[in-house]
């Protein structure tokens, strides 16, 4: 008797350990973190402080904090891709900057000087502790704060923008779902054991706030089909604009000049100094 018992438990053992396996090699292809901080703001010439944050589930978390001149209103949250680290990113906060807000850059956990291993539940934490900081720190009401993110950090803007009243969304280069995306990579079945996972297109009817987004017609990482589906799905008032000749990584470069002003319209009509 007890060796019929053992029979589906060693089964029911094995499944979860092979599916713990895969969980944990596919958190790696999605997460690269970079460790360190390969860029200082003043060897940069940027003004940015360096501040911790706490997560919720207490994660110690490093993040940059751009002040805008001329005494700003509003605040933008950058949430940056699945590879490399904040301090890659502080040109293009600087860029932001400049355009009359204050600028929040996190490293998620387990990327730059952060503490911790990066996974879904936890990245979607980081978001979260980094817009806690802009609205109790610095006391930037919530319809002041502008959530903008990229690729991955699309889809966790997407999560944390639910039900919540920001003052804008934009999305850059993301995408419908982590399912999605396998199967465009790998076929019908890559998407077997990523089920669910940064399933913006399902979370995306909750957003409240005016949406913009950015694609390039040329990006050979995030499909440009995914980022006009994830559009379409969205609930108005939303744009799209479509970087012509972009790829995944070149948008500030090959959109240039016009996609830094389209940026800042977006912000002086939904949050204006």
């Amino acid at each position: 008797m007890r060796s019929l018992f053992a029979i589906p438990l060693i089964g029911v053992a094995a499944f979860l350990a092979t599916s713990l396996f895969v969980q944990r090699l596919i958190d790696r292809m999605i997460f690269q973190p970079s460790p360190g901080a390969e860029f200082a703001p003043a060897a940069l010439g940027i003004d940015a402080e360096e501040i911790q944050l706490e997560s919720g589930d207490g994660v110690r978390l490093h993040a940059y904090y751009l002040p805008a001149p001329g005494g700003a209103t509003r605040a933008i949250l950058f949430l940056h891709g699945n590879a490399g680290n904040a301090s890659h990113r502080l040109p293009n906060a600087a860029m932001l900057q400049g355009l009359g807000a204050h600028v929040l850059l996190p490293d998620y956990r387990g990327y730059g000087l952060s503490s911790g291993t990066p996974s879904e539940v936890g990245v979607y934490s980081d978001a979260r502790a980094g817009l806690a900081h802009l609205i109790e720190a610095r006391a930037i009401p919530e319809t002041r704060v502008i959530v903008f993110g990229r690729s991955l950090g699309g889809a966790i803007a997407v999560d944390l923008a639910q039900d919540r009243d920001l003052a804008g969304v934009i999305l850059e280069s993301t995408f419908t779902s982590l399912p999605e995306m396998a199967r465009r990579v790998a076929g019908p079945l890559g998407s077997l054991f990523v089920r669910g996972g940064f399933d913006s297109i399902a979370k995306i009817g909750r957003v409240r706030s005016p949406l913009l987004f950015f694609h390039g017609n040329r990006d050979t990482v995030v499909p440009y089909e995914l980022g006009v589906r994830l559009h379409a799905a969205a609930p108005e008032p939303k744009a799209f604009e479509t970087i012509d000749g972009a790829d995944h990584g070149d948008t500030i470069f090959v959109g240039g000049r016009a996609y830094l002003e389209s940026i800042g319209r977006f912000l002086d009509r939904v949050a204006p100094n």
